[in-house]
């Protein structure tokens, strides 16, 4: 179990965020040292700065230049059951304080920022595995357990969630259902909400309650997805599976998007279930592929972004890499027109796991299919190769922050009929201004999720930031004008909150209506998803 936080007020690493004096933030210390101890109560800089972000990458930008956060929490606690969650709420809502839920701090959207002061509520503590349930396959957990930690529990049991995002290693279960995560896998196992059977919430007063999917109406549907603003999930029963022993991949080559997407259509559509489906266009395909002259089974093929940001040597100057992509529209301009030549097609990696007869039928199958949608068979190297570094890509952003970029990832989905059009408009708006690759992944029988990966660099900080807010501008706007959705599995926070009315128009009037109902104060993660 994660220990309590040692003292850190006196480092003298942190810059100075002091507080303004705050009688109603006075009374709340108070209150929460009685109830949680000093240990668990901090003011320190040090962790208000630490917990004034999560991984957004707007705020890398201020980061990198040293500038510390705008609106950093007033204070972090760190409960250690629902009961003590319920009781930092009451104190919350009785002086009138923001709390926002704070996980492993790994989303990429905002969601976990601190707006208007308040106080964090680092939920890490409660990691703990309470039941498994093996007749039901049911495992109950507390929310604030790493998800790699969790999986591995889980498999020493011999069962396994079939969750596995890139963040993993620096993730949880609360944060996962907040944002309606997806794993890698999701085209077998489903996203997280196709996995939670019930949830226990703390509400904006400080009620506890237990939701149920079983329950009709479902209102843990509503709960899974709200990122914090509408209660803190505190547990949750999730649906597992049998643990998978035997695996096959296979991988192709498409002369185009199109035929790639076509393939991977007719194999949802015939009910087959991948494992894994990625389907990577032509830049980035090509930028994959470290050699030409590389045989395809053994290229060192990256997973999506992982290829642009793993591809920078850390001793790259920032003047380069700035003079590079202050020209990215050129840059994207001059690709495009060699595309022709120097492209080697779209790659796509399947995947199939599961009970061994059963796997082998499926993957004969899908394998008949991408053939006769064009694809050439490159055997399973690069598939093999994809799956040894699938974590890797949360861990390639820094170097490019680092050298004087900016680089972001947009995930987006829409139904099988308006994909092209989509993933066209998108990358029409980005590339303009930055260097743009696509992947195709979460692919399922209705549709499939798009994820740009799209680089640039401007001059300075204020005009990184003018640069960055322009290019989701454009992108999200082009999303809302195709019919599709803003987000499939990162959130929305505040980095795509302004979108929120143009995808779901008056339905967000009824969603401000339940928030009004939950969190009567408005207490819980103000400012996030549209709110």
């Amino acid at each position: 179990m994660t220990t309590a936080p040692r003292d850190t007020e006196a480092t003298p690493a942190a810059p100075s965020i002091a507080a303004p004096p705050d009688r109603r933030l006075t009374e709340a210390i108070a209150e929460l040292e009685q109830l949680l101890g000093a240990a668990r109560v901090s003011q320190g800089d040090a962790d208000r700065l630490t917990y004034s972000r999560d991984m957004w990458p707007r705020t890398l930008l201020a980061v990198r230049d040293g500038v510390p956060a705008v609106a950093p929490p007033d204070l972090v606690v760190w409960p250690a059951s629902t009961s003590e969650v319920s009781a930092v709420v009451r104190i919350a809502r009785r002086h009138r304080l923001p709390i926002v839920p704070y996980g492993a701090g790994s989303g990429v959207c905002g969601g976990a920022m601190a707006t208007r002061g308040g106080i964090i509520v680092d939920l890490k503590r409660m990691d703990r595995v309470l039941e498994v349930v093996t007749a039901d396959h049911l495992v109950h957990a507390e929310c604030g357990i790493i998800g790699q930690l969790f999986e591995e529990q889980l498999n020493r049991r011999g069962m396994t969630l079939g969750h596995f995002p890139s963040s993993i290693y620096c993730s949880t279960l609360g944060g996962w259902l907040a944002a309606r995560s997806a794993g890698q896998l999701s085209s077998l196992y489903g996203k997280i909400e196709d996995m939670v059977e019930r949830i226990e919430v703390v509400l904006g007063d400080g009620r506890v309650v237990e939701l149920s999917r079983d329950q009709m109406p479902d209102l843990g549907a509503l709960m899974v997805g709200s990122e914090g603003t509408l209660g803190v999930i505190t547990r949750a029963w999730m649906r597992v599976r049998p643990l998978r022993d035997f695996r096959i991949f296979r991988a192709y080559r498409f002369p185009r998007v199109a035929a790639g997407c076509e393939a991977m259509r007719r194999i949802m559509q015939r009910e087959l279930r991948p494992a894994v489906t990625r389907l990577y266009d032509e830049m980035d395909t090509l930028m994959a592929r470290p050699s030409k002259h590389d045989r395809p089974d053994e290229s060192s093929l990256l997973g999506g972004a992982g290829a642009l940001l793993g591809g920078v040597d850390a001793d790259v100057q920032r003047s380069v890499v700035r003079a590079a992509l202050s020209r990215a529209g050129m840059l994207s301009k001059v690709a495009e027109s060699l595309l022709p030549r120097i492209s080697s097609g779209c790659l796509m990696v399947l995947g199939f796991e599961g009970d061994r007869a059963l796997t082998e039928v499926e993957a004969a199958l899908a394998h008949a299919e991408a053939l006769a949608a064009g694809g050439e068979d490159l055997g399973q190297g690069p598939g093999l190769h994809w799956w040894d570094r699938r974590y890797a890509v949360s861990y390639k952003m820094s170097p490019m922050f680092a050298a004087g970029a900016l680089v972001d990832t947009m995930e987006i989905a829409t139904t099988w009929d308006r994909l092209l059009e989509l993933y066209d408009e998108v990358r029409k708006a980005l590339s303009r201004d930055a260097v743009v690759l696509a992947h195709f992944s979460h692919a399922y029988a209705e549709g499939c999720s798009i994820y740009f990966t799209f680089a640039a660099a401007a001059k300075d900080r204020a005009s990184s930031e003018a640069l960055y807010d322009e290019l989701w501008r454009r992108g999200l706007d082009a999303t809302t004008r195709v019919g599709a959705t803003i987000s499939h599995h990162h959130g929305v926070g505040l980095s795509k909150a302004a979108f929120m009315s143009r995808e779901h128009g008056e339905a967000l009037s009824v969603y401000r209506q339940a928030k009004h109902a939950l969190d009567p104060d408005g207490v819980l993660n103000p400012g996030k998803m549209g709110l």
